[in-house]
């Protein structure tokens, strides 16, 4: 155990910006960060739940013994392979079990996984690969629409540093390791004993996480062993985990969100965390039956899948607590009736969240305020270092005990992402407000998530609370869709509860009108689609949506 005159890293690795000393020696030896490793802290709490259920697969359950014992394997599967410490792990596997087998027994391995995605192609693979210098490459091999064994090896050709390529589920291959294959050549006594040999350095990165950005090829996110250990037990203590609960999120598991927000602190807890077979209706109601789930996450852009589950008496959700919808708390907790979560939060580390106890207008209007006690924020007007007044909307930027302090290997990056006292510019913009006592912040869009109207600035995010409000919309999305004379008009792309015909323009516009909405930003064409498009990282992607009503525009935009 580090003394805080001591705390820091063992081993700078290149690339990586370790935290100011100075203010990490402030978070050391106030208790707020920890001289304690993923690993050692997964391994803690795997041994005190061991008879618990850790998991809810469609493959059947798996208690938290049987998960240490299998994580214990598969690290010592990778050592045996001649992976080393510190050396670079690409993900590329959808959800299921042997996500988390791979990913904490690469933690356990001292490996550094690399949080790519199964939709990753060859840009985005080659760039990360070459990037990190990876040396090895797991990817599932069981995806019925594209071969990414077959994927990885031809990757494997393009990144000269990677040696191995292992796949979980499906068919042997003769030029891919198996994981299951490499777990069974090992036995666990000496697995374990492997494991314990594996030095750790709670100030070491852990993993590296990516940027959630809309342009470019992601940026690498060091994810520090101690910060993000912070991070999960700051989500688990603030919303009130417990070992009795049980936890459903269906978005990507190698996304932060689903990381750091449930199936980290879930496992820390000793609480079971239910994977689905798929994304599909069918496959969230099997698993809601299953499990009998205690709190659900979900963003808005899934909701509608959520409400085909209940419509078509697929699941009830009479087991369910709470719910976390960071981007439509109050409709959730409208809809269900439950209490529901809003938050806000990034890759980069800054986590905000609101309390069940706050009043109504702390819980429908605000994100809340961050986890930490030493979370630092500052709203600046954006581009400079000014800050703004209470009620002013400004780019949030932020330090503290789990944010990054530099991108990988990413110097330019880093200058433009930076102030000049360390605070990283999240591109965010926010409202900081008292209300009840204490500071609170409201999301207020993005940077570049504004329409240009005319003369005036209409912000996306603003239209898309207000219009879901709407009785039959069970999902938006606001884009500027062109205008000769304006530059860019309000189009909402809606999605419509089951039972309910689409609103027009004019019904949004009564509605938008009772809410107080100046009519600039009141949404001048309505577009029906199914489901809201999704980005790599499981975001709303507005790109396609974009693109799409540029191809219908012809002639006159208004109705």
């Amino acid at each position: 155990m580090k003394d805080a005159a001591s705390c820091g890293v063992r081993e700078q690795l290149p690339g990586v910006i370790y935290p100011d000393k100075s203010r990490l020696k402030a978070y050391v030896e106030s208790g707020e960060l920890q001289d304690m490793s993923l690993p050692e802290a997964l391994g803690g709490a795997f041994r005190t739940h061991a008879e618990r259920i850790a998991l809810f697969t469609p493959e059947g359950r798996v208690t938290y013994a049987e998960l240490d014992a299998i994580t214990d394997r598969c690290a010592a599967a990778f050592l045996r392979l001649g992976l080393r410490p510190f050396d670079r792990v690409l993900f590329q596997i959808a959800n299921c079990k042997e996500l988390l087998f791979s990913f904490i027994g690469c933690l356990k391995a001292g490996l550094i996984p690399v949080c790519t995605l199964p939709a990753h192609r060859e840009r985005e693979i080659e760039y990360l690969g070459r990037h990190v210098d990876a040396r090895a490459h797991i990817v599932r091999g069981d995806d019925p629409k594209f071969d990414l064994p077959a994927f990885a090896q031809m990757m494997r050709a393009r990144i000269p540093t990677i040696r191995h390529v292992v796949s979980v589920r499906g068919k042997a291959r003769a030029d891919t390791d198996r994981l299951e294959e490499l777990i069974e050549s090992i036995q666990p006594a000496a697995a374990s004993r492997m494991v314990q040999e594996v030095p750790r350095d709670s100030f070491q990165v852990g993993l590296f996480q990516l940027s959630g950005g809309t342009t470019d090829v992601p940026k690498v996110i060091p994810r520090m062993h101690n910060d993000y250990l912070l991070n999960a037990t700051l989500t688990a203590d603030w919303l009130g985990f417990s070992s009795d609960d049980v936890m459903f999120m269906p978005m990507p598991m190698i996304h932060n969100a689903c990381m750091i927000c449930f199936w980290l602190p879930t496992l820390l807890t000793g609480a079971a965390f239910v994977i689905a077979a798929d994304m599909t209706p069918e496959s969230w109601g099997s698993a809601i039956i299953d499990a009998k789930p205690s709190w659900i996450g979900l963003i808005r852009a899934l909701l509608p899948r959520l409400d085909t589950v209940i419509d078509r008496k697929l699941a009830a959700l009479d087991s369910v607590r709470a719910f976390w919808c960071p981007d439509a708390a109050r409709m959730v907790r409208e809809r269900f009736g439950r209490p529901t979560f809003a938050m806000f939060g990034m890759s980069e580390g800054l986590n905000m969240y609101t309390r069940a106890s706050d009043p109504p207008e702390v819980l429908d209007w605000t994100v809340g305020r961050p986890l930490s006690r030493f979370d630092e924020v500052r709203l600046m007007q954006p581009g400079t270092e000014v800050e703004v007044g209470l009620g002013e909307i400004g780019e949030l930027t932020c330090r503290g005990p789990y944010t990054l302090s530099g991108y990988y290997n990413a110097p330019e990056r880093n200058r433009e992402a930076f102030t000049s006292q360390g605070f990283y510019r999240t591109g965010d913009l926010m409202v900081c407000s008292e209300l009840a006592g204490e500071r609170v912040y409201a999301f207020a869009g993005r940077t570049r998530d504004i329409i240009s109207r005319g003369h005036e600035k209409v912000n996306c995010e603003e239209v898309e609370n207000a219009v879901s409000t709407h009785p039959a919309i069970s999902g938006c999305a606001v884009v500027g869709m062109p205008d000769p004379v304006l530059g860019d008009r309000v189009c909402v792309y809606v999605v419509v509860k089951h039972g309910y015909g689409p609103p027009s323009v004019d019904e949004l516009a009564q509605h938008m009108k009772i809410l107080g909405f100046a009519k600039f930003k009141w949404p001048e064409r309505v577009e029906v689609i199914d489901a809201l498009p999704l980005s790599k990282v499981g975001k709303l992607d507005k790109a396609p949506l974009r693109a799409l009503i540029r191809q219908k525009i012809q002639g006159p935009v208004c109705e």
